[in-house]
C-alpha cells in the first residue's frame, strides 16, 4: 500500500482523507473523503450542494479535470413560475450583496464529479469514503475559525431565514456558533449514510434528489426532476502550460481561473520574474492587472470564453501588457501519493442560500445569486449551461519525477494565490511550506478603483499606478491554498495555508 499525503481545509477532514488512506485508498480517494468532511464541517464556507472541479494526474497518463460545477437549472419549468429570492448584505470582505432564498440554487454537481472520479480513479469503496463525514456530523465537530468569523456576519442575514437551517448555525440561545462550539447534524449523518449506499443516483434519481425537487417547487426554486436526470459531469483535456521545466496543468475553459491562471504563469515566464525586490514586484504586479482586468472585461460576461482564453493565452505568449490591458466562498483539497498520483479539488457553494433540503440537512449553494460572477443576470444564462467559475485545481510535474497538487479557495482571489505560491516553489526554490505561508499581493478594483491588496513583507516601493490597500498579515482574503508533493528521492510533503485553519495528515502504510 501506498502512503499518501493530503493537504485540506481543516484538521477533520484531513484525518477523514487519512482514514481513506489508511483503509487502502490512494490520492483521490482521500481528496474526495477530505472534501466531503469539509462539507460537513466548514459551515458557511461550503455545504453538500457545491459544484466543483477536480484535476487528476495518474502517473502512467495524461492529466484530466472533471468538470462537475454547478448549472443553470429550469429544465421543464414554466418561465413565469414565481421564485423565491432576497438580497443579503453584510460587512464580510468590507461590505457586499449577494442574492440568497430557493430561487438563487443552481444543480449541485460535486457528488456526481466525486463518482466519475472515484469510479474510475480511486481503489477503495464509495461507501468507505463516506464513514469518517456520517461520524463527523453525527457525533459532533468543532467549529472552524474560518466559519466563526464568517459566520459573525452571514449567521442572521443568510442563515437565519429557514427554520431548518437557523438551528445548525445557531446556539440555543440564537447566537450564531463560535469557534470551538461542537455541533451535530444527525440528519446529514444519515443523508450521508444513503449516498454512501446508494451511491450518487440517490442525489440525482433517488430520494434525496426528489427531496430537493419537491422542496424547490412548494418553495420557489428553479430545480427540476429533469435538471437532475440530465446532470452530467464532463471530463476534459486540462489547460497546460510550461513554468521553468514544470508542466502544469489547470481548470480549462468554460471555467475561467485556469484561463488566467495560465496566462499569469505564462507571463512570469516571458517577463523573466524571479524573486522579490522591488522591479520584480512591480513587473508582476503590472502582469496580474493586465490578466485581471482582461479577466473582468472579455471572460466574466461572456457565455463562449473559448476565443477570449484563445487571444489572452496569445498575448500572454508574446508578453505584450499593454494589449492586455487595451482587450476588452469554496475549499480546496490536494493529496498525492507515493505511486505519482496527484489530485487537486475545489469546490464551492457561493456564499451559501441559507436553505438545506428539508429533512436531509444537505446545505445548498447560492451560485446563481453571486452577483460578481452572474453579470447576465439572476436568471437569464441559457438551461443547462455550466456557470462561470475561478476554481482552478493544479497539478504539475516536473522532469525531476516531483508531482504536486496545489489550489486555493477565495473567489477572484484564487488565481493570485495560486499563481504566487507556484511562483515561489518553483521560480523561487522556496519549500512548499514556504512557498504557501510567504506575504501575498492582488491587483483588483476596490471601490471602483484600480489597487493592489497587500500583506506586509513585500517591497512595493515601485508599484505606482495602483492605490495601496495593506492587509494583516495572514488574512483569510487571499485564500487558502493547499499543497501536496511527491518527490521520488525526498518522499512525501505538503502545506497547509496559514491563512485558514487547514491541516496535512499521512495515510496508508
Amino acid at each position: 500500500m501506498a502512503r499518501t499525503l493530503v493537504a485540506a481545509a481543516s484538521v477533520g477532514a484531513a484525518e477523514a482523507g487519512k482514514v481513506a488512506a489508511d483503509l487502502g485508498g490512494n490520492a483521490v480517494d482521500a481528496a474526495i473523503a477530505a472534501v466531503i468532511a469539509s462539507m460537513t464541517t466548514e459551515l458557511g464556507i461550503v455545504s453538500p450542494g457545491a459544484g466543483g472541479f477536480i484535476t487528476i494526474w495518474p502517473p502512467d497518463d495524461g492529466p484530466v479535470v472533471i468538470d462537475a460545477y454547478a448549472e443553470m437549472p429550469g429544465r421543464g419549468r414554466a418561465k413565469d413560475e414565481p421564485t423565491e429570492t432576497a438580497v443579503a448584505s453584510m460587512g464580510y470582505g468590507g461590505g457586499m450583496e449577494t442574492v440568497i432564498g430557493w430561487g438563487s440554487i443552481a444543480i449541485p454537481g460535486a457528488f456526481a464529479g466525486f463518482d466519475v472520479a472515484s469510479k474510475r480513479y480511486g481503489a477503495i469503496p464509495w461507501a468507505e469514503l463516506f464513514q469518517p463525514s456520517i461520524d463527523l456530523a453525527r457525533d459532533g465537530f468543532e467549529v472552524s475559525a474560518a466559519s466563526g468569523y464568517y459566520l459573525q456576519y452571514a449567521h442572521d442575514v443568510i442563515y437565519g431565514w429557514d427554520a431548518e437551517t437557523a438551528p445548525i448555525y445557531h446556539r440555543e440561545d440564537g447566537s450564531a456558533v463560535q469557534e470551538g462550539d461542537t455541533v451535530r447534524i444527525p440528519d446529514l449523518a444519515t443523508c450521508f449514510e444513503l449516498l454512501a449506499h446508494e451511491g450518487a443516483r440517490c442525489l440525482y434519481r433517488g430520494e434525496i434528489g426528489a427531496a430537493l425537487v419537491r422542496a424547490c417547487h412548494e418553495r420557489g426554486g428553479l430545480i427540476t426532476e429533469h435538471d437532475l436526470e440530465e446532470y452530467h459531469p464532463v471530463v476534459r483535456p486540462p489547460a497546460r502550460i510550461g513554468l521553468h521545466g514544470w508542466d502544469v496543468a489547470t481548470n480549462a475553459p468554460p471555467a475561467v481561473g485556469g484561463i488566467t491562471l495560465s496566462a499569469l504563469l505564462t507571463l512570469m515566464e516571458r517577463l523573466h520574474l524571479e524573486g522579490w525586490d522591488a522591479p520584480t514586484v512591480a513587473r508582476y504586479v503590472a502582469a496580474q492587472d493586465a490578466v485581471f482586468r482582461f479577466r473582468k472585461v472579455e471572460l466574466d460576461g461572456d457565455t463562449d470564453r473559448f476565443a477570449g482564453a484563445d487571444l489572452l493565452h496569445e498575448l500572454a505568449v508574446a508578453g505584450d501588457l499593454e494589449a492586455i490591458h487595451r482587450s476588452p466562498s469554496t475549499v480546496h483539497t490536494s493529496a498525492v501519493d507515493e505511486t505519482g498520483l496527484a489530485c487537486s479539488v475545489t469546490v464551492s457553494a457561493g456564499y451559501g442560500s441559507g436553505a438545506v433540503i428539508p429533512g436531509y440537512g444537505f446545505g445548498l449553494n447560492n451560485s446563481l445569486g453571486e452577483i460578481e460572477l452572474t453579470s447576465e443576470g439572476l436568471h437569464a444564462l441559457p438551461v443547462g449551461q455550466r456557470l462561470l467559475s475561478n476554481m482552478a485545481p493544479t497539478v504539475a510535474r516536473s522532469s525531476t519525477g516531483e508531482v504536486f497538487a496545489i489550489g486555493s479557495p477565495g473567489a477572484d482571489r484564487i488565481t493570485s494565490a495560486i499563481a504566487t505560491s507556484l511562483y515561489n516553489h518553483i521560480v523561487c526554490g522556496m519549500s512548499l511550506e514556504e512557498a504557501v505561508a510567504a506575504p501575498r499581493l492582488h491587483a483588483e478594483v476596490f471601490e471602483g478603483v484600480p489597487t493592489l491588496a497587500v500583506e506586509p513583507g513585500i517591497d512595493i516601493s515601485q508599484v505606482t499606478d495602483l492605490e495601496i490597500r495593506p492587509l494583516p498579515a495572514n488574512s483569510m482574503y487571499f485564500g487558502g491554498v493547499q499543497a501536496a508533493a511527491y518527490e521520488p528521492t525526498s518522499g512525501l510533503s505538503g502545506a497547509a495555508d496559514p491563512r485558514r485553519t487547514g491541516a496535512v495528515r499521512i495515510g496508508g502504510r
